[in-house]
């Protein structure tokens, strides 16, 4: 009370704070950071080893076996899971958490060390999980011819850009590149003496530049570099017959390299992609506006001619999409909440000062958020969307309370003081329940709960900021400013009020009354149950931003022709659907990259929503001809297909047998499409057989036949050289080439009698080999995946689930589920996990307020009837059950535990005044009715926006809007009636459960009220 007299005294000191608050608060917002998605890094990390074309088999047995090992024994990583294919390994570690960027090195020099302890390792890469992208701003420069456009993206677009201070680099993809070929004859070496070996040697020696002395002061200086393609022509080789040119035994070429693009436009590789990387200290949007400029100012320079250069994608502007929707329903739920204060309270002050706290609560949580160092993004931007509708709560109950005081004659300062301990109290547990809610949140694993993490404190900050304000602000402007209305007449009590009134003088009149009253919220409890299968069900939502971006997993071993049909196939499909404009293809090797635009503005005629289902259905069509395996949302958080089950076992052939009778199980669920198995694809393999006994009596050795064999398949660069100011590299093979087992036995290999065939010597035989190898922490498994069509996952998991559990696998093998149907039991099993701490959390808090065992059991009774709410808002509107929403449904606990509080705490002051328990119900009812009604809808009020939002973010905040605004609205008339009759239960002595009593002043009589 002395804090809140010096507060209300000291109206310059709160004046200058409030000015403060404005003045950092609006720097914050010009200073914060904008960006899509906040720069997290997870804890877990990949590897990906390439081995040339070695068999899957060997890769497993060479590479990654030793690999898994050598990072299972890092104290700290929590799994390690493989693929093994056709000459690549790759390795997805997971951490224990808040290790990740500890461990991460670790495993980065255990995959350095592998490929230096492997001569077959070609390349090793690693890198750690993380929201952070390399690249954000995708062009192309296409509809001209290559070497123009090249010279252009080259020596024009690339170097002004990169000269900006916001791009940190450009790439380029797809640029005309050339090479000199050296295509070498047999037959002419075979004639000359020469071998392979003696022709690098000469082209290397003679391809050289060094420093030899000095000459006084002067460097003595050695330069045979090549030139031109005449140059290497004209290189001779040293031979038993003498010199022989190199133009006598090869053709030499200068000549473009076939496309060397990894990214297709619309079906076509006739184009060059331009990816730009962000500096460090630039935000999305910055570096979009100053990449916009400049080429704005390359296009005036007239330096676009003959070709065009295209804008594909701009995180950035989903960023500002983002950011300019959800600012949009924060201004449009304020205004909603404002001017369902001016209908309650029916006075222009007091409207007036709750609605300036609302802009310094913002701006209070805005410097917050930069001094947390957090950034506008989708997630604090739906914390701030959320935490609007609940802004100005605090302020409500208190400036109604001091209302009520002066409407009974207390004076001004008295009042407020009055007015704001009566609420004090429950406004604190109100915002405690609140807040302790969002503790457990740390607890759901996985990335999910990284990200839930950044929404939940971003809420805490917004609810905390407004208590502060309300507890200063409110009562400091309310001394003077707050004036009450002069009623023109007396008025009875409403209608709404004595029918409110008389309900509750029944339910509490008698016990079997209250018992009624409670058997019947608690089967409509248990009716609503029943509707939760028909509550469609995902992980994450998708984004509606007239974009998408896709995962096409490919079967292991493609060639580059098969690729080509694949990249071709999706076009096709892509092309013939309504509303897509434009899609890009980029090979990442075992999957596609797909980037897919759509109409935007006054060209869209179809929802995103269909859009999306189309593509997938089409997509995934493809796999009746094409060797793909699934297509998938890259932006949905699952871990794999959305239906994929594993089963463990050692051996391939038993292994594949399970895997056929689990399939045939499989197809037979209803929605379930596109099913594959991960050894389902496998490769022929020629294995050379030695002949020892032809090899020894011809008098060579095994590494000699090797040798021999290794140069028959030889496609090397033997250096690069300087034309027209392009490196060129130098490459070497033979003119025949060695496709065939024919061509390969065929060939002749020098002994002390003579040539003699290949064929004298090996002999070759075919095999079947595995494409793709599993392990998952060392154990081998066979993954069954599916899609969905028709039905949402959460349906398809149930049923997937039953299958598991009824499928019998012999001793030593399992099947679990795991990609998105295993994601989604985890998350659900978190939930529930989460939702009971909270629940008793607040508990405890209430236990403290109270300082009573029953009474937080009285307000928590309540929650039950939340749960029906949020079922019949889900089901109606169909909105999907996500962790969006169930982020929704643990908030909501701890809000509409708010309206139980203030009814609660009020009865609990009148029967410390001596009312009984009735009356004392019935008169907090009254009391509380007002606050509780203008609490309840300027929350559902601020949400109403974020629930009608579309738009980027739309799917994002609608499912949480929903929860809350449903749950809300039916618990807080439930709460009206179900608390009085809890409470009078509680009351009873039998049913005091040994509490503690206490006793009660004399019972006072309460005449009927005039208002």
């Amino acid at each position: 009370m002395k804090f809140l007299k010096l507060i209300v005294q000291r109206k310059i000191l709160v004046a200058l704070m409030t000015i403060l608050i404005l003045a950092i608060g609006s720097y914050s917002i010009m200073d914060l950071d904008k960006e899509l998605m906040p720069p997290v890094t997870m804890d877990g990390a990949y590897v990906e080893v390439s081995a040339g074309e070695m068999a899957a088999a060997e890769v497993e047995r060479s590479i990654t076996i030793p690999l898994e090992q050598q990072i299972r024994g890092i104290d700290g990583v929590e799994s390690v899971n493989s693929t093994t294919t056709i000459g690549r390994s790759s390795l997805q570690i997971t951490f224990d958490e808040g290790l990740g960027d500890e461990l991460f090195n670790e495993v980065e020099a255990a995959a350095n060390a592998a490929k230096g302890d492997n001569a077959a390792i070609t390349d090793v890469t690693a890198g750690q999980y993380g929201t952070t992208q390399s690249y954000e701003f995708y062009m192309d420069v296409s509809g001209g011819s290559m070497e123009e456009m090249t010279a252009f993206a080259a020596k024009v677009l690339g170097p002004r850009l990169e000269a900006l201070p916001e791009v940190r680099d450009v790439s380029l993809a797809g640029v005309q590149e050339h090479e000199v070929l050296i295509e070498l004859d047999r037959s002419k070496l075979a004639e000359k003496g020469l071998d392979s070996a003696a022709v690098i040697g000469a082209i290397q020696q003679v391809n050289s530049e060094a420093t030899l002395g000095e000459l006084s002061s002067d460097a003595l200086r050695w330069n045979t570099k090549l030139e031109n393609a005449a140059d290497v022509q004209n290189i001779t080789i040293p031979s038993q017959n003498g010199f022989v040119d190199l133009k006598d035994v090869a053709d030499v070429t200068f000549q473009p390299v076939e496309s060397s693009s990894f990214v297709w436009k619309n079906g076509t590789k006739d184009f060059i992609f331009v990816q730009v990387g962000r500096a460090a200290d630039s935000t999305q949007i910055e570096m979009a506006a100053a990449v916009r400029d400049e080429v704005k100012n390359i296009r005036k320079d007239g330096l676009v001619k003959g070709f065009e250069l295209n804008e594909m994608v701009a995180q950035a502007d989903y960023v500002q999409e983002s950011i300019d929707g959800v600012t949009s329903n924060i201004l449009i739920g304020g205004v909603i909440a404002i001017a369902i204060l001016l209908i309650f309270l029916r006075n222009v002050r007091s409207t007036f000062i709750i609605g300036l706290s609302i802009p310094t609560s913002i701006l209070l949580t805005f410097t917050a958020m930069w001094v947390f160092d957090y950034s506008f993004n989708i997630l604090t931007l739906i914390g701030l969307g959320l935490g609007i509708g609940m802004m100005v709560d605090s302020s409500i109950v208190i400036i109604e309370s001091i209302y009520r005081k002066k409407e009974q004659g207390l004076g001004k300062l008295e009042s407020v003081l009055e007015g704001t301990k009566e609420v004090s109290s429950a406004v604190i547990a109100s915002m405690l329940t609140t807040i302790v809610v969002f503790l457990p949140i740390g607890l759901i694993g996985g990335d999910v709960g990284t990200f839930m993490i950044m929404l939940s404190a971003v809420v805490a900050i917004t609810l905390i900021s407004s208590v502060i304000v309300s507890f200063t602000l409110i009562p400091s402007l309310s001394e003077k400013m707050l004036k009450l209305r002069k009623p023109k007449k007396e008025h009875k009590e409403g209608p709404i009020m004595r029918m409110y009134s008389r309900l509750v003088a029944w339910a509490i009149r008698k016990k079997r009354y209250s018992f009624a009253v409670i058997a019947i919220f608690f089967l409509m409890f248990a009716g609503s149950l029943t509707l939760v299968t028909k509550i469609p069900m995902t992980i994450m939502p998708d984004m509606f931003n007239r974009y998408t971006e896709l995962m096409v997993n490919l079967e292991t071993g493609l060639s580059p022709d098969e690729k080509e049909d694949i990249a071709q196939g999706i076009n096709q499909k892509l092309q013939s659907i309504e509303d897509v404009e434009s899609n890009y293809v980029m090979d990442e090797g075992g999957m596609f990259y797909t980037i897919i635009n759509m109409t935007k503005g006054d060209d869209i005629t179809r929802e995103q929503k269909d859009v999306n289902e189309e593509i997938m259905k089409e997509l995934r069509s493809l796999s009746d001809t094409l060797p793909l395996k699934n297509v998938q949302s890259a932006m949905s958080a699952g871990g794999g297909s959305p239906v994929q089950v594993n089963i463990k076992g050692e051996d391939f052939a038993d292994l594949q047998n399970l895997a056929g009778d689990f399939t045939e199980a499989l197809e037979k669920i209803d929605g379930i499409v596109g099913v594959t198995n991960s050894m389902e694809r496998t490769s022929k393999e020629q294995v050379v057989v030695l002949k020892e006994e032809a090899i020894k009596k011809a008098g060579l050795t095994q590494l000699q036949i090797r040798q021999f064999i290794e140069q028959a398949f030889m496609e090397m660069p033997v250096g690069e050289m300087s034309i027209n100011e392009e490196n060129v590299p130098i490459a070497l093979k033979w003119t025949e080439k060695t496709d065939s087992n024919s061509a390969l036995l065929d060939l002749k290999i020098p002994t002390a009698e003579g040539e003699k065939a290949l064929s004298t010597f090996i002999e070759l035989k075919s095999i079947d080999t595995p494409n793709e190898i599993s392990h998952n922490d060392g154990e081998r498994f066979i993954s069954i995946s599916a899609d969905i069509e028709g039905k949402d996952l959460g349906a398809v998991n149930r049923e997937v689930q039953k299958l598991i559990n009824d499928f019998e696998a012999p001793a030593g093998y399992s099947a679990a589920a795991a990609g998105d149907l295993e994601q989604q039991q985890e998350l659900i099993m978190d939930m529930v996990f989460v939702l009971a701490i909270a629940i008793f959390l607040v508990y405890l808090v209430m236990a403290v307020q109270f300082n009573h065992l029953g009474h937080p059991l009285i307000v928590m009774s309540v929650i039950p009837m939340t749960i029906v709410g949020v079922i019949l808002g889900l089901f109606l509107t169909q909105m999907e059950l996500s962790v969006m929403s169930g982020m929704g449904i643990v908030m909501l606990i701890g809000i509409v535990l708010n309206n139980a509080i203030l009814l609660i705490d009020r009865t609990n002051q009148l029967r410390k005044e001596g009312f009984s328990v009735e009356d004392a119900l019935i008169e907090a009812g009254k009391n509380r009715i007002r606050p509780i009604f203008m609490t309840t809808l300027t929350t559902v009020g601020g949400m109403l926006p974020l629930a009608l939002a579309s738009g980027t973010s739309g799917n994002y905040q609608a499912p949480m809007a929903t929860v809350i605004i449903s749950g809300l609205l039916f618990a807080t008339f439930i709460t009206l009636l179900l608390i009085p009759a809890v409470y009078r239960l509680f009351s009873v002595s039998s049913l005091r459960f040994g509490w503690l009593k206490k006793k009660q002043k004399k019972v006072k009589v309460i005449p009927e009220t005039v208002n």
